[in-house]
């Protein structure tokens, strides 16, 4: 009996062993397979990435004659502070090194890809980002082989911060485009680019989170979140999926050093798309206009509209003669739905209107006085000095609210649209009040750095309720003035 048992364990332990070394076995099998994915994505993607070098005499991210201010504790790093401030941002001048310098270099990523509007023999067209070429006298991209091609700029939009140049050479390999609209969190995703200068470098994440919004990057924002390493360089590569399909553009990263800390945004393919096929078509783009000022709904909002929740945004408002007017569209209305699609945010709801072609009709769900309704719209276009949409944003520890300047606006309050932000309200009683602003008065910059849109001023605001005291520029019939304004 003895000899049974000590027969049995053996014959459990040795079963046991190898099963142990065959789940081993499988788990390393698992793991090459999807090593060889990753392989087969680099190889299908590769030969259509395309090394970026541009000439230019604007400064530069990398121009040693400047320096961040902020330090090394500011979260952003510098090229996210370049894409927040753009111009604006160039740091503090070395004042020992001359003023006039040479033509300096910049570096960035791009990719050759397919739209249904080419078909020009010999030419072939590449994506990338807007401040990649942005202020560039010549522009020279070099493929994985090898092969070297001056670019011309077809057309840009600083306002997605997307750009299409053209190459005169046929025959390459173009990547195809996938759907954004599909991604889901968790995703795996490859970037591919020329991080610092090394050419063609993949790096593998996941998609962390879609649909970001109000980073203050560009005016129209829904980007894809990867924890991807995206770095200087990196600028205008494809993001694509396991099919080897273009899904996003990275663009920007969230950094305390200037390099790669988990945390890359992609501009999504599917609004990629369309722009793109826009600048091929005609070298800019077209978007549409409704003329209302808009805002999220805080919880004090909903509650004072008598609503459930916070669900939908409203309209502050209503520009005379705009296309909104003229449908029936009044402050105080809660957009609810756009084209069938629920609306929840400021952002969201912008882009949507931004990218639905002028001339068409198209249906809004809003809330008036409590009853749903449902009212039809034709998009305007919009102009250069017109937003989509305009925000407001107010500051509870001021008292105050202040929107971006629109031509209405403007000619209201006889301001300078672009330059600043307008107060439209003053809260009697408040800190503003107290200091002397009133409506109408515009404020140029918070703690010394120039705040051009409601959203520039809230997240400005933001940074200042630890301190509990805030610098402004404010101006008032063309006199300016600081003042410093505190609160408990």
């Amino acid at each position: 009996m003895k000899n049974i048992s000590i027969t049995i364990l053996t014959t459990f332990l040795l079963l046991f062993f190898i099963t142990r070394v065959q789940a081993s076995d499988d788990e390393i099998k698992s793991l090459q397979q999807t090593g060889k994915a990753f392989a087969s994505i680099a190889r299908a993607v590769s030969p259509s990435v395309v090394f970026i070098q541009v000439e230019g005499k604007t400064i530069s991210r990398s121009d040693p004659r400047y320096f961040s201010p902020f330090g090394e504790g500011w979260p952003f790093g510098e090229d996210f502070l370049n894409e927040f401030f753009g111009e604006r941002f160039r740091g503090f001048q070395h004042p020992q090194l001359p003023k006039d310098h040479p033509k300096i270099m910049g570096q960035g990523s791009g990719f050759i890809f397919a739209d249904k509007q080419e078909g020009v023999e010999g030419k072939s067209y590449i994506l990338t980002n807007y401040h990649v070429v942005k202020n560039a006298d010549n522009i020279q991209v070099t493929l994985k082989d090898g092969r070297k091609f001056s670019a011309e700029i077809t057309g840009s939009d600083p306002q997605s911060d997307l750009a299409v140049l053209e190459i005169k050479a046929g025959d390459l390999p173009p990547l195809v485009l996938g759907n954004s609209s599909s991604l889901e969190v968790g995703e795996w995703v490859v970037a591919i680019g020329n991080p610092f200068g090394l050419s063609h470098s993949l790096t593998v994440g996941v998609v962390s989170a879609i649909g970001r919004n109000s980073l203050g990057l560009n005016d129209y924002e829904d980007f894809i979140q990867t924890d991807a390493a995206i770095n200087p360089g990196n600028s205008g590569g494809p993001l694509v999926n396991l099919n080897s399909e273009v899904v996003g553009i990275n663009t920007a990263i969230f950094s305390r050093s200037g390099g790669y800390m988990g945390i890359g945004f992609a501009v999504p393919i599917d609004l990629a798309k369309s722009i793109a096929r826009q600048l091929i078509a005609s070298g800019k783009v077209t978007r549409g206009y409704l003329g209302i000022v808009i805002q999220d709904l805080s919880l004090a909002l909903a509650e004072s509209f008598q609503l459930e929740d916070q669900d939908g945004i409203l309209i502050s408002q209503v520009t005379p003669d705009s296309p909104a007017d003229e449908a029936g569209l009044k402050q105080g209305d809660i957009i609810i739905a756009y084209q069938d699609k629920e609306i929840t945010d400021v952002g969201s709801f912008r882009n949507l209107v931004a990218m639905t072609p002028p001339g068409n009709q198209e249906e809004l769900t809003i809330i008036r006085d409590g009853v749903n309704q449902t009212v039809k719209v034709k998009i305007g276009k919009q102009s250069k000095a017109e937003k989509t949409a305009a925000e407001i944003q107010s500051s509870e520890e001021l008292g105050l609210h202040v929107e971006s300047i629109t031509p209405y606006l403007a000619r209201k309050y006889d301001v300078t649209p672009g330059r600043g932000v307008v107060v439209t309200r003053i809260i009697p009683g408040s800190v503003a009040a107290m200091a002397g602003i009133e409506s109408g008065s515009v404020i140029l910059q918070v703690n010394r750095k120039d705040v051009d849109t409601a959203g520039e001023f809230k997240r400005a605001i933001d940074k200042s309720r630890g301190n509990k005291s805030v610098l402004l520029l404010v101006e008032k019939d063309r006199q300016q003035r600081y003042l410093v304004l505190s609160w408990r």
